[in-house]
């Protein structure tokens, strides 16, 4: 394989919120990718990584941040991740006595990546406040301690990464048109790996590679219908979906060839709506995958037959069943569920707040009776 590959450093790999393991340029559209970083890479403006979940934005955080002679350290934080109380503490630091529980002095990320890179993922979900911080930040290249007054210099490059789409948030409120355009200087779009079917393979032969190594096995052959079906599959999770799916197969295999019928794809069934929507959808997709114009069309049918009726709240009642099934979905997992829908997480904890459907207090849930 003569395909340039990133990875994480197996100390990295069990980071639960790395989502992609490994990043390859052997299709053209990654290629011209690639082409696009090493131009960038040794300036200092910040740079913008687009793209969904599990193709690799971080890898390629990173290798920037190899490639831009830099001396100072790497370092990632996931925006979605954020404790909102702790945020500005966490970014900027803190003096002791700040705070309750601020026992002594700590430095935040940006002094901590000083002379190095900053790397913040999942840019969108940021809470408003913290976002006209960061952008004084950003414009007066200094960070104030919580709780301290005098200014620290920072030299700091910054790259950002998001999923969604940050006009639309613009749009709705949930992000400043300034910070937007402050970070935004260059874009990096990853293409999903459906639209770079020429990287397909090559990573099947690097995970498989992978597996035989870290259990000492032969390295496992990928059978013609198992070839068949990777490149024909949308993945909708991209890379780590396609390393958890040869993982799978390689131990459902038990040998050293792979056929068609030991891949398990994941299955994304659409969420009932209205009551008989899960019997249709199963009908209409045969089971699996993205949802079709026949099921499309049947909750079309099903949504008339509502309007049909006078339900108060209609819109209301319709939206709280759509956060509430993803929520139970994704086991009130609030970054995957916000994923699924497409929205940012303090984007979806308004909806769970305004439909009561956020989780006690973790004091009340301990409380006792009476």
């Amino acid at each position: 394989m003569n395909a340039p590959v990133l990875t994480l450093a197996p100390h990295e790999n069990s980071r639960e919120e790395i989502r992609a393991k490994a990043l390859l340029f052997a299709d053209i559209r990654s290629q011209q990718l690639l082409a696009q970083a090493e131009l960038v890479a040794a300036s200092t403006v910040p740079v913008l990584i687009h793209g969904e979940t599990g193709t690799g934005k971080e890898l390629l955080a990173r290798h920037l941040h190899k490639r831009s002679g830099r001396k100072g350290p790497f370092v990632a934080v996931n925006g979605a991740a954020i404790n909102e109380s702790l945020a500005e503490s966490e970014f900027f630091g803190h003096e002791a006595g700040a705070f309750t529980g601020a026992n002594a002095r700590r430095e935040g990320w940006f002094e901590a990546a000083q002379g190095g890179t900053l790397f913040l993922d999942e840019i969108g979900d940021l809470p408003l406040n913290l976002q006209v911080k960061l952008l004084r930040v950003l414009q007066e290249r200094e960070v104030v301690r919580v709780g301290g007054r005098k200014p620290i210099p920072i030299d700091v490059r910054i790259i950002t990464a998001t999923h969604v789409d940050l006009h639309s948030a613009i749009t709705a409120g949930r992000f400043r048109e300034d910070l937007y355009y402050r970070l935004n200087i260059v874009t990096l779009r990853i293409p999903p790996l459906r639209d770079r079917p020429g990287d397909i393979l090559p990573l099947a032969q690097h995970f498989l590679g992978q597996f035989a190594r870290e259990h000492a096995r032969p390295l496992p052959e990928l059978a013609a219908d198992a070839v068949q079906r990777l490149l024909a599959h949308s993945w909708p999770g991209n890379i780590r979906e396609l390393e958890n799916t040869l993982l799978s197969a390689a131990l459902l295999a038990g040998g050293a060839l792979i056929e068609g019928r030991h891949l398990q794809f994941a299955r994304r069934a659409a969420p009932a709506l209205v009551p008989g929507a899960t019997a249709s959808a199963h009908a209409a997709t045969g089971g699996a995958g993205a949802p079709t114009d026949q099921l499309w069309q049947g909750i079309r049918q099903q949504l008339q037959e509502l309007l049909d009726h006078d339900h108060p709240e209609l819109l209301a009642r319709w939206e709280e069943l759509l956060v509430e099934t993803t929520l139970a979905r994704h086991h009130f997992n609030q970054v995957h569920s916000a994923d699924r829908l497409g929205i940012s997480r303090h984007a979806l904890r308004t909806l769970m707040k305004r439909y009561d459907l956020l989780p006690p207090p973790a004091g009340a849930r301990f409380g006792s009776a009476g």
